[in-house]
């Protein structure tokens, strides 16, 4: 038997790397042929920092080796569509995550959920609460995932438990220029230019049900809006017609942030996006685009609005 910690589909820093900081976590309470995997690849960024600090990446999980003993932890999401393909529910025995619980199991399991800016923000509290020693290459890769979903600790999301985290990890790691890691972790996650308009859209999304109703919200943070703004609104409004239709969602939007101005554009593809949208934030939509400033994370700022109009 087997037990899998494994992240959402479409994988970004912070699943990934809490993939891994949760499986050795359990190992550190004495479980056994604990695993950490992917449901999907991984994306540039995350590439990145692996090779900086040479972790390799896990691997990919095979649907077909899964066997009815396996078991699985889930880590930094917990809703069914973001779950891997065909996961019978029945083998998950752990959750953790810091994202808004919406989930039914057939059975009890344990549950972590709390209301920080990273998963790896809650691995490192439960590796302080049990006194176990963090290995510095993790405590690196935990410091960077952290520092990216929390955009440098400058996202509505960041907690003193996230900032407490970043400090004792960055002395762990021994990693003095936080700040410079920042920007390099930001550049990484700015280099879209080989991306493709349908790559851009699914380059980091989920899927929500508010009401009955599927709406895919991606997210693409970025140093460059102003020009995808400019020279690719068409391509990426196209792609999002075609998303739509594929993913069969009845709404979808994408969030294009920039993380050193602190500043997202929605990009709105049709006349129920934009009534919802306008509802939403309160806002007018030019030219399919919506500036709602400073609001930067999709689980605080975007998809709980677009969620309050659609439950109305």
């Amino acid at each position: 038997m087997k037990t899998y910690v494994i992240g959402h589909k479409k994988p970004d820093l912070d699943s990934v790397v809490a993939a891994i900081s949760f499986a050795q976590f359990n190992k550190k309470l004495g479980k056994e042929n604990v695993i950490p995997a992917l449901v999907e690849a991984i994306n540039e960024e995350t590439k990145l920092i692996l090779k900086k600090f040479d972790m390799a990446a896990p691997e990919i999980i095979n649907p077909a080796k899964i066997t009815p003993e396996d078991r699985f932890i889930l880590v930094d999401h917990n809703e069914a569509d973001q779950r891997l393909d065909g996961l019978n529910q029945d083998q998950i025995i752990k959750i953790y995550d810091h994202h808004k619980v919406n989930i039914n199991l057939s059975q009890p399991v344990e549950i972590q959920v709390y209301p920080v800016g990273s998963s790896n923000t809650i691995a490192w509290q439960l590796f302080k609460q049990h006194n176990f020693p963090i290995d510095r290459k993790v405590a690196a890769l935990m410091l960077c995932a952290i520092l990216s979903d929390t955009i440098g600790l400058k996202s509505s999301t960041t907690t003193n438990t996230d900032k407490k985290a970043c400090a004792d990890l960055s002395a762990t790691s021994s990693i003095s220029d936080v700040e410079a890691l920042t920007l390099e972790i930001f550049m990484a996650k700015s280099n879209i230019n080989s991306l493709s308009d349908e790559q851009i859209v699914l380059n980091d999304y989920k899927i929500f049900e508010f009401a009955g109703r599927k709406v895919l919200i991606g997210q693409t943070e970025t140093v460059e809006q102003k020009s995808l703004i400019t020279d690719r609104e068409d391509g990426l409004l196209a792609a999002m017609e075609k998303i739509k239709k594929e993913q069969n969602v009845d709404l979808i939007f994408l969030a294009l942030t920039d993380i050193l101005k602190l500043n997202t554009k929605l990009l709105i593809l049709g006349d129920e996006e934009r009534d919802v949208a306008q509802k939403a934030f309160s806002l007018q939509v030019s030219n399919n685009i919506m500036d709602i400033g400073s609001k930067m994370s999709r689980k605080k700022d975007i998809a709980p609005p677009i969620e309050s109009v659609l439950t109305k």
